[in-house]
């Protein structure tokens, strides 16, 4: 994109798709080079926002991965990974300047079969709930809170995974809890939830909600043109649709955390073990099988194979960052490293954001409106790389199935732009734009619906520094909403897609 042939062809597909300005900064799920290779442990997309639950503010948070997930595959399917370490942190305060974990939630699961002596993985006949005879194939967790600072572990509880949405084998997710159907639609109230995601949801001791298993991917966006020499259109498309993902969350009670008056910072790790592969078996090593905390120290072998500790392969926090910012040189290494190395490692990446250049010369041949040096607002946001979330504010208006949903309409107020929007909260803690006025969405927190394409390009072609702020936009990619409603109850993201009824546009 760097040279003047390339950039003057690229400048007349841009025009022609109506100049857009997100041609180059969307979320693919597909971050960094070696992560793609490992599907059940790339990280797709971190959620944190503020709910209240029968009177408790907590702290909503999520971790999704396996990207471009299809429904309804066999014999074998989609499953969380047994040998993953999947961790949610969060940063209390100092901690947050610093990048410093102050907690990590860690999920952790195992996979059981019924039966090994048939080709019919996970689902033996129609099943009627969650783990009973006709789910083959079955998998519970642990949630363990990690105190960082003073080392002790706990176990919250453990949890079921539902089976994926495969059709006939699963009826209960889908219209008229009909096999054959689309899966239900997003819903408003914890009682119209499908009977599997409602049994799978996880009262844990002091008021954690806990939820693992398959959902639709609710991010979206059109990945495809963009990726195709940006040869955009109008109306876009989804390229996310018709796709599922597995996903973790956890709703945590402000107490658990030191209370309300703070913004915390949120982001999510996950981690294979150590392997050697030695030539001769090995003897007297230590299992893990009685290491609930996963003592890093502890090692368990098997033959010639010594398992050590856990080593991070991924970590994501504010949507786009690594894939829009970070230089394919550091991709990489943004996965292996910490948000405490951020400000030294990739702060220049924000600070003079490359496509800020793009935009303005391909977007808006060569005269654009994004500043291109000395972006502080864009390091403010992502440096370091933990989604800011300000818990002195009311819950934040959700997403539904849109504002003229007769059934689940979206919150009063609620805009996919946030702040571009006019979707606004008011903090008690900080002076925001003026009067507490910060953002509803992203890059306060980040909802399900937030249309983080939409309003990271809007961000980079407006000026954050002055006050008051500079807005220019807002610029999109033509697709404006996912291709199913959200709940506006836990766990928030969609219904899976049916593998025996769904759609890619």
């Amino acid at each position: 994109m760097k040279t003047n042939n390339k950039i003057t062809s690229l400048r007349l597909a841009c025009l022609m798709a109506g100049a857009v300005a997100t041609s180059v900064f969307a979320s693919s799920h597909m971050d960094a080079p070696l992560i793609v290779l490992d599907p059940s442990a790339n990280t797709t997309d971190v959620y944190a926002f503020v709910q209240q639950d029968n009177g408790v503010k907590k702290l909503v948070t999520a971790l999704s991965v396996y990207p471009f997930e299809e429904p309804g595959i066999g014999p074998n399917k989609y499953n969380f990974d047994d040998n993953v370490l999947y961790q949610i942190h969060v940063a209390t305060g100092k901690d947050v300047a610093a990048g410093v974990a102050t907690y990590s939630y860690q999920f952790q699961f195992k996979t059981k079969y019924k039966n090994t002596k048939t080709i019919l993985q996970s689902y033996l006949g129609v099943i009627g709930d969650v783990g009973d005879a006709a789910q083959n194939l079955t998998q519970t967790y642990t949630v363990t809170k990690v105190n960082n600072r003073t080392h002790k572990s706990t176990v919250l509880g453990t949890g079921m995974v539902p089976p994926n949405n495969q059709g006939i084998a699963t009826p209960l997710y889908n219209q008229g809890d009909n096999g054959e159907n689309p899966a239900k639609d997003g819903v408003a109230t914890a009682g119209e939830l499908d009977h599997y995601t409602a049994q799978a949801i996880t009262n844990l001791p002091n008021g954690y909600v806990a939820f693992a298993g398959q959902r639709d991917d609710g991010f979206y966006g059109d990945i495809q043109s963009i990726f195709d020499l940006l040869q955009l259109r109008s109306p876009g498309k989804d390229s996310q649709a018709g796709f599922n993902v597995h996903m973790m969350a956890l709703a945590i009670p402000l107490s658990e955390l030191g209370g309300e008056a703070q913004v915390v910072g949120v982001y999510a790790t996950t981690s294979r073990r150590q392997v050697q592969v030695l030539i001769s078996p090995v003897a007297n090593y230590r299992t893990d099988e009685s290491n609930p905390n996963n003592d890093p120290n502890r090692y368990m072998s098997r033959g010639g194979i010594i398992y050590g500790p856990y080593i991070q392969v991924a970590r994501q926090g504010n949507p786009l960052f690594n894939e829009a910012l970070v230089a394919i040189a550091d991709k990489d290494m943004y996965s292996r490293s910490s948000p405490t190395q951020d400000k030294q490692l990739f702060k220049k990446y924000a600070l003079t954001p490359e496509l800020a250049h793009l935009i303005n010369a391909i977007v808006f041949v060569g005269a654009g409106p994004a500043p291109e040096t000395n972006r502080t607002d864009i390091a403010g946001i992502f440096i370091p790389d933990l989604i800011k979330v300000d818990l002195s504010t009311g819950p934040c208006r959700l997403a539904g199935g849109g504002a003229s949903s007769s059934t689940n309409p979206d919150d009063a107020g609620y805009s996919r732009l946030g702040i571009f929007g006019g979707d606004t909260l008011t903090s008690t803690i900080q002076p925001g734009f003026g009067g507490g006025t910060i953002p509803g969405g992203w890059p306060n927190g980040r909802r399900f619906g937030d249309d983080v394409i939409d309003i990271a390009v809007t961000a980079l072609a407006s000026d954050l520094r002055t006050s008051p702020p500079i807005i220019r936009g807002p610029y999109g990619d033509n697709v404006d909403g996912n291709d199913m409603a959200y709940n506006k109850v836990f766990p928030y993201e969609p219904t899976p897609q049916n593998g025996r009824n769904h759609v890619h546009p």
